[in-house]
């Protein structure tokens, strides 16, 4: 197959993740996958992993130069899917693959990526895109609130991760502090300042703890004066943006949840397939991926801080041998339930039914 992917977003988030991983999984499995973004990052990590991937400028929403500009690299290249996100992506890309009577995927990231508005609907009809969804909760969510769109146009597929051969040896060191790790953006709705709060009681009891805290975003400055103030400063490492996850996860020992919203999040994912022990808040698709094995640190999202106290404090006077059996219920979990392995040939099957279904008429001849 021939397919392009394309994001047009700024900001690093899951969907970008997903995109690369899943399309170096079908590269590897002999398929071409181009991808499509802005200057930055996400261009950077695709051509690292071996991908054709081009630097773009989307322009305004349908945008005639960009639109005529992706129709002639789909003639050109035999194109035979498209791949999009939403945002001026769809609004370029998928509008040319349309006019090319091209199968258009539409990657959803979150339940209400989109509103039911005028321009939303304008784009659907013109388009008609499949949505694909990493869950089920974003897919019933979409669902809900575009009214127009029929269920059998939409498409769960879990998202993926490789995990380790085997889950890693956990708390190396048991005199050592438990080590805590947190991978997201550092946003209001992401939930860091409840664990400074809580981590802040734990110390006052004498629990002994480490926290690695990767990501930037707005509320950096106001989480690290938050956390001198409350005596944490020397039992945080602020980590930054980092496009090598693996590297920081590899210091700990739980990876901890806090997002008041989520959808299926990769960062969770990444950890589980470490064999990290994770602890998280009850919300969006994360309860779909969850081990039986440890569900009592699926914490309510209603009463989070005294659940999450208590689960990190017994966290912390856990022997090895039972950090060591939650973070292998976790790996487990990935191999069974969203290993790349296994969801890499439903996305093509996926597109292959979906190319089979809808003859392309820009194949070059």
């Amino acid at each position: 197959m021939r397919l392009a992917f394309f994001n047009s977003s700024r900001s690093w988030g899951g969907v970008k993740t997903w995109t690369v991983e899943f399309a170096a999984a079908l590269q590897q499995m002999g398929h071409e996958v181009t991808i499509f973004g802005r200057k930055g990052p996400f261009v950077q990590r695709a051509a690292h992993a071996g991908l054709p991937a081009h630097e773009v400028s989307f322009g305004p929403d349908f945008n005639p130069a960009s639109i005529w500009r992706f129709a002639s690299f789909f003639r050109r290249q035999g194109t035979q899917a498209v791949l999009v996100n939403v945002g001026r992506d769809i609004r370029t890309a998928g509008v040319a693959a349309a006019l090319c009577g091209l199968p258009v995927v539409h990657r959803i990231g979150l339940p209400r990526d989109m509103r039911n508005h005028w321009k939303v609907r304008a784009v659907h009809r013109l388009v008609r895109p499949h949505y694909l969804c990493p869950c089920e909760f974003i897919r019933q969510g979409m669902l809900d609130a575009l009214p127009f769109v029929d269920k059998k146009d939409s498409t769960v597929i879990l998202s993926a991760k490789t995990p380790l051969p085997a889950p890693a040896a956990l708390r190396r060191d048991s005199a050592a502090p438990l080590q805590l790790v947190t991978t997201s953006q550092l946003k209001s709705d992401k939930g860091h300042a409840d664990v400074l709060h809580v981590l802040h009681a734990l110390k006052a009891d004498g629990h002994r703890f480490h926290w690695h805290v990767a990501g930037t975003g707005d509320k950096a400055g106001e989480l690290k004066a938050t956390a001198a103030a409350l005596g944490l400063a020397g039992d945080i490492t602020w980590h930054g943006f980092t496009q090598d996850i693996g590297s920081v996860l590899s210091l700990a020992d739980v990876f901890v949840l806090p997002s008041l919203s989520e959808g299926l999040p990769n960062t969770l994912l990444e950890a589980m397939a470490r064999g990290l022990v994770p602890v998280a808040r009850n919300v969006g698709g994360i309860a779909e991926v969850w081990p039986h094995h440890g569900r009592q640190l699926l914490l309510p999202a209603d009463s989070f801080r005294p659940a999450l106290h208590k689960a990190l404090a017994d966290l912390t006077q856990s022997g090895t041998e039972q950090l060591n059996s939650l973070g292998a219920a976790a790996w487990t979990q990935c191999r069974t339930t969203f290993s790349m392995q296994t969801q890499a040939p439903r996305l093509e099957q996926f597109f292959n039914t979906l190319i089979h279904g809808n003859p392309a008429s820009c194949v070059s001849s």
